[in-house]
Formats: C-alpha cells, structure tokens, sequence
C-alpha cells in the first residue's frame, strides 16, 4: 500500500526534519508564512497538507517530497524525534490575545521560552501568556508569564484562560453552576466583580488551564 496521504507517516517524517534542522513551529510559521495551527495539525498527524505545501516543506529542509510522504525504515532511532516531559520545549509568548484571531496566530506571538519540562504532558498544546493587569494579583502579579495548556474544558475551581462573547481572552477562575459559567477574579482590587453567563446567550469559549505562573521574566 502507498503511504502517500499516511498523516502519521508524513508527521513523523517531518518530526524528525525539523529535529535535524533544529526547527521548532514557530521557525517554521515565521519562515513559511503558514499559520500555526495549521502546521500544528501536520505536526500532531491530525491532517495531511496539500502536495503544495509538501514541495514547500520539501525546499525548505533540501530533501525530496518522497522523504516527507514515505516510510523510513533505514533510521537508527526515531526516539529523539518525539517530545518527552524530559526534554525542555520552548513554547510560544503571547502578549495579548486578540478577539477574531486564531489563538497562536503569528501577530499574536512577541517571543517564545522554555517551559518547565515536569510540567508537559503529551498530547497538548501550550503557550504562555503574559498577565496584563491586577484583576488576579492575589495568585498572579502583572506581567508575569503563565503557561497555559490548550483544552476546550474546565474543572470547577481551576483557574484557566476564557473568551467570552469574542472579546479578547480574560484569566479567571472557572466555575459551572447548573447553566452558568461563573468567572471569579483573584484580585486586592474590589473594581473587579464576580461574571456571571448563560452560555446560552453568550458565547463562552475555554482557551486553556493554567499550570503555572514564572514571574522571573523581563
């Protein structure tokens, strides 16, 4: 059987270039103008991308487009390829997220850093943000980074990073009671009130949870 259009075999692949060529996705997004969670869907073997951007991949690393879409079997080791919770990955800052924009769209994107490596799991997604603000400042001071791992759900009480009706992403801690969300400040600051939505009428969008908080940043 042909392993053209094999997403696994075309993420791996292309895994292990980026690995040779020391390219992270975000090198690979700035350098070729493709949008993050395009090439994320690639990386993750979620899609196969268009012959296009295959010959467009295949350019960038010198090899050829069969190198991408076909099976190696003459590799000593594809274990170093793989992200483990062992190995420090740098992930994506963002210093705003804006309404309408996807989540690690270019624009959004100031820099990129490391993130503790105890504290990624395989399978997701993370990026930090950086706290604008003080409506969380009794658990995080402004202009911290948070690193937040990219989910679409929230267990009561956990502290994640929400969109509401499409403007631009608040910190808050979740809460879910019967049909509404509930959103709590952490706050010294008494301006900052408890939100509370029917997400019925209001479109609520989770973004992510917080893991952790690095406040040793410029």
């Amino acid at each position: 059987m042909s392993d053209l259009g094999n997403k696994e075999i075309f993420s791996k692949n292309l895994r292990y270039y980026m690995s040779i060529n020391k390219k992270d996705r975000i090198d690979i997004c700035k350098d070729l103008q493709i949008p993050y969670s395009t090439l994320t869907d690639w990386y993750n073997g979620n899609i196969y991308p268009r012959i296009d951007k295959i010959e467009l991949l295949a350019n960038y690393f010198n090899i050829r487009k069969s190198d991408l879409v076909e099976e190696k079997i003459d590799r000593k080791s594809d274990s170093n390829i793989f992200p483990t919770a062992d190995v420090p990955q740098k992930y994506p800052v963002l210093g705003k997220i804006s309404a309408g924009l996807p989540i690690l769209a270019v624009e959004n994107i100031e820099g990129y850093m490391y993130a503790p490596s105890s504290k990624i799991q395989a399978g997701y997604d993370y990026f930090f943000l950086r706290v604008i603000g003080d409506s969380m400042n009794l658990k995080f001071p402004d202009g911290c980074l948070l690193l937040v791992q990219k989910q679409p759900e929230l267990e009561n009480s956990q502290i994640g990073v929400i969109r509401v009706n499409g403007d631009d992403a608040t910190v808050k801690r979740f809460k879910q009671e019967g049909n509404l969300v509930i959103l709590e400040p952490m706050s010294s600051n008494p301006e900052h009130q408890v939100q509370i939505y029917n997400p019925k009428k209001i479109k609520v969008e989770i973004i992510g949870k917080v893991i952790c908080a690095i406040t040793d940043v410029n």
